[in-house]
């Protein structure tokens, strides 16, 4: 929590982001079946998930309008930044390389390796899901707020290709029964 209060210290926009990213993930976990003690693990990981933002120059993380090439792939470094800060760190889960693959997708788009399918772990592909449809349900400097339906929309049109598709269900069903984002 401390971590997490330390990000949203320097970037105001997400004030909220990570712990959101969280509550959605564990709910995710849970609704896939995952045991309480793997599930709290996803929660942990997803509710530090940008600690690799520590390096980013915070003219980037609140800049109105896009980032230019050379900014977005400073951006793109936190997942490994993040992995490195932790890597050391003694947590019962793989928190460290979730944090690192959070960004992957399933065709190998993603960052920072390039990952494909099975390559991404199960965490990470829950939190990744979790993080884009917070992201596009929430206002950022350089847009404003898309939509809980357009980020489901997002998921649902990309899922077996970008997202994994057992996650993807989890997480559309999970907002069928009701969950929303605390504020």
């Amino acid at each position: 929590m401390a971590i997490s209060a330390i990000l949203e210290a320097r970037d105001p926009y997400t004030a909220g982001h990570q712990s959101r990213v969280a509550d959605l993930s564990r709910t995710i976990a849970d609704e896939m079946g995952f045991p309480r003690d793997k599930a709290e693990g996803v929660r942990i990981a997803a509710s530090i998930h940008d600690v690799g933002k520590i390096y980013v120059p915070s003219e980037i993380l609140s800049k109105p309008g896009k980032l230019l090439e050379v900014e977005f792939s400073l951006l793109k470094h936190h997942c490994q930044i993040g992995h490195d800060i932790l890597k050391d760190v003694d947590f019962p889960w793989p928190v460290a390389n979730i944090i690192l693959q959070h960004h992957e997708r399933l065709d190998g788009s993603g960052y920072p390796s390039g990952l494909k399918g099975d390559e991404i772990l199960i965490e990470a592909k829950i939190i990744c899901v979790a993080d884009v449809v917070e992201a596009m349900s929430n206002h950022r400097p350089y847009r404003p707020a898309l939509g809980l339906d357009k980020a489901l929309g997002e998921i649902s049109a990309n899922s077996a290709r970008l997202y994994d598709k057992n996650v993807v269900d989890a997480c559309l069903a999970v907002f069928n029964k009701g969950f929303s984002f605390k504020s």
